[in-house]
């Protein structure tokens, strides 16, 4: 395939997967309004974007993407994103000490309003509903009107997005992410663990070096003051992508202007399928879900398809095959790539494929398996003479209990006391400072 019988809605011609099913007439109203929206993000951002993660891939930089499994639209506002951008500004400072290389962030926010399953249907209190596909699909409440999928939705997901997406500017342009400021990121609960004082001790070491460079006169360095955050999503529901695809007035290329960097999730991978199309003819750098069905010879022939001309930045292969089967899978198709000569960006999904249901009926997971698979996949590329490149989290700023184990010892009775998500558990604050400061181990090895 080639780009030149590519266009923004020859996607429609190809089977498609985890659609909802949505009234047409409305559906299409509604996209036109979205079409006419200004876009989130521009060419030049997400050409930034492509540039860091090229650097990620010769192991110059190393990427951090994190946040909600999915975003609720009733947690828009301040106190959830800022504790969100918070943690992963923390994480980012723990792995740039530790590693002594740039860490570029990417949050899954702003726009990570859907999500695929496993079934359409679901049995609650004996009545069969629509699954929760995401806020911007239908919603969790366990009643028919709320679980029909309603496009209007859609339109809200865009304004929500552009309301957190602003927020993140202003936090990261504004002033919150001065390297100055380590120690306030650190709040009250946070600092009284045993993570929060590791930190604060490393935000010590950061005051001295500030210090030592303020007296040798390097006072306004605009890289202290400010970082780059990008936005990022799972690219599902292809509508809205669509209505958010716009050509670049400058170069003729065309921008999924949703987020910097958009993925392909496990369910919908299909070569064949409209999600590949789609994704193929977008040049924003995008992502592709790696679990344990995808073959060798799969997997360059969607290489091929995604980034033909072996372009840099461009794809990132996000592994998630759970603590029990990555040293069966990963190796395998860590070295085809490597022999094949593809540029990718190798990152590992740690969460994915280590989710279980607790005694308690909890959905769950548990941080010493996350932990594992993050150092196997460590393990086998250095093995391979391969670069782990990045790592992908699900992950919230604030004080849930929904991961089972770390330095806390959440337990399955301890689930029910903060579980907060609508959809898979995420890790806590605590959790992932403390998983930082690991994978900050693994870095320096």
């Amino acid at each position: 395939m080639s780009k030149q019988n590519w266009n923004p809605d020859s996607w429609r011609d190809f089977p498609i997967n985890q659609q909802p099913d949505w009234p047409q007439d409305q559906l299409r109203k509604t996209m036109d309004k979205v079409q006419q929206m200004p876009p989130l993000v521009f060419a030049g951002e997400i050409e930034e974007l492509k540039k860091n993660l090229a650097a990620c891939e010769r192991g110059e930089r190393f990427l951090l993407q994190g946040g909600d499994c999915a975003e609720d639209f009733s947690r828009c506002n301040a106190v959830p994103i800022r504790e969100t951008l918070k943690v992963i500004l923390q994480m980012a400072v723990v792995m740039t000490y530790a590693a002594n290389k740039p860490v570029v962030k990417v949050g899954r926010i702003a726009g990570q309003y859907a999500k695929p399953r496993s079934k359409p249907f679901e049995i609650i209190d004996g009545i069969e509903l629509p699954s929760y596909r995401g806020d911007c699909v239908n919603g969790p409440e366990p009643t028919l009107d709320a679980r029909t999928p309603n496009p209007e939705r859609l339109l809200q997901a865009y304004f929500h997005s552009t309301a957190t997406l602003n927020l993140l500017r202003a936090y990261v342009h504004g002033g919150y992410a001065d390297l100055h400021k380590v120690h306030v990121w650190n709040k009250e609960f946070l600092a009284n663990s045993p993570q929060g004082m590791r930190y604060e001790k490393l935000a010590s070491k950061i005051d001295d070096a500030l210090s030592f460079m303020e007296a040798c006169g390097l006072r306004e360095l605009p890289q202290l003051k400010e970082v780059e955050f990008f936005i990022s999503h799972e690219a599902l529901i292809l509508d809205y992508e669509r209505a958010l695809t716009r050509q670049d007035s400058l170069s003729g290329r065309w921008y999924d202007c949703s987020a910097h960097m958009v993925w392909i999730g496990d369910r919908t991978r299909q070569p064949d399928g409209a999600h590949v199309e789609f994704f193929r003819g977008i040049n924003n750098p995008v992502g592709l879900k790696v679990g344990p069905t995808m073959k060798e010879d799969e997997l360059i022939e969607m290489i091929d398809t995604l980034n033909p001309n072996n372009e840099s930045g461009r794809l990132t292969l996000i592994s998630r095959f759970g603590s029990d089967k990555v040293r069966q899978h990963l190796p395998n198709l860590v070295k085809r790539v490597k022999q094949e000569g593809r540029n990718v960006l190798w990152s590992c999904d740690p969460m994915h494929g280590n989710t279980f249901t607790a005694t308690t009926g909890y959905k769950t997971r548990d941080f010493d398996k996350i932990a594992t698979e993050i150092r196997e996949f460590f393990h086998i590329h250095r093995e391979n003479d391969s670069i782990p490149g990045g790592i992908h989290f699900e992950l919230t700023g604030e004080n849930v209990t929904e991961v089972k184990g770390g330095a806390q010892k959440i337990d399955d009775h301890h689930l029910q006391e903060r579980y907060l998500t609508n959809c898979d558990p995420r890790m806590n604050c605590q959790q992932s400072l403390e998983m930082a400061f690991q994978i900050a181990e693994m870095l320096q090895a």
